[in-house]
């Protein structure tokens, strides 16, 4: 085994670690309302709950961001036919999963890998580009962009070109790709050292010009208002990627540390495991693996497999 703490880049560990204990957090209370939460707020990892398993047991949020890092891992760069494929491994053979168990997967995901599957095309145009499609498949898994941007030195140009292409394996629509570059944005800007109020500053300074006005307008109250100043009941918690986004962003910056992000957004219901995966991955970054309590990253399942891709990733150079 690795001595992982040694060596590996710390925000690598901090912010995947963080999706991933985040994640399974939010596994067992999926569906359940902000109203019931609310009532008796969930502030430890549980076991079973909705899909009546294991503590520690993380989702296809989880699964589908280490198969991409599994794919760049082994390809040294971004491969999307190779990305497609690992998708696939998953959705038929339960890799990538803590427990060869499959569940939750969602419609969108699902239809565009079967699709996938069925002649092995050109994966993005095996994508789902309907407006119902805007879920928050694509968005749960491109944190590992963030840093592979980073590391290659691309130009804003070419993060959004790479961001599009890797949303649209599952998600072609121009919402769920917009978001998908909000997301990625904030977590470079977050990995440069900015603070998160900073990060979010700059990230509604950055040029959306390239995407429809009509597109532009469901991002309103995130680019163009101040998320933070909205109450809870005005943050909704759904698939749908627009509210994914912005309850994931709004909690990040109501709260002071990782354990209160976490707390915060599994208990505002719903979606709760994407919105505690991607509110964890850019808490890990501000606040650090260390920082993770411990009694929640010690029950995560495979940990050492995980840890072993991550590492991996960090010392990857890429061609």
């Amino acid at each position: 085994m690795s001595r992982w703490g040694e060596y590996m880049k710390p925000k690598y560990i901090d912010g995947l670690m963080g999706f991933v204990v985040g994640d399974a957090m939010g596994v067992p209370l999926e569906f359940k309302t902000r109203k019931e939460l609310l009532k008796k707020p969930i502030t430890k990892m549980l076991g079973h709950g909705t899909y009546d398993l294991p503590e520690g047991t993380w989702s296809d949020d989880t699964s589908l961001m280490i198969a991409t890092i599994d794919s760049i891992n082994s390809k040294n760069n971004i491969d999307l036919y190779d990305i497609a494929l690992k998708f696939e491994s998953y959705l038929e053979h339960g890799e990538y999963t803590p427990n060869r168990e499959v569940f939750g997967v969602g419609n969108t995901c699902k239809r565009a890998i079967n699709k996938f599957s069925e002649n092995h095309d050109n994966p993005i145009s095996c994508g789902c580009s309907e407006f119902e499609s805007n879920g928050n498949g694509s968005l749960m898994r491109i944190l590992p962009i963030a840093y592979y941007a980073l590391e290659k030195h691309l130009k804003d140009t070419e993060v959004l070109e790479l961001v599009k292409d890797i949303s649209s394996i599952t998600h072609k629509h121009e919402i769920s790709i917009m978001g998908c570059y909000i997301y990625v944005r904030y977590a470079m800007f977050l990995l440069t050292g900015k603070d998160k109020f900073s990060a979010y500053s700059m990230v509604k300074c950055v040029d959306y010009t390239m995407f429809k006005e009509e597109t532009r307008t469901y991002y309103d109250r995130l680019l163009n208002k101040d998320i933070n100043k909205l109450n809870i009941n005005e943050i909704y918690s759904s698939g749908f990627v627009v509210d994914t986004l912005e309850a994931c962003i709004w909690v990040l910056l109501q709260s002071n540390n990782y354990k209160d992000a976490i707390i915060g957004a599994i208990n505002l219901g719903n979606d709760t495991d994407t919105i505690g995966a991607l509110t964890g991955g850019l808490a890990g970054i501000i606040y650090g693996y260390d920082f993770i309590p411990s009694e929640w990253r010690d029950k995560i399942l495979r940990k050492d497999y995980l840890m072993d891709i991550f590492e991996e990733f960090s010392e990857n150079k890429y061609n």
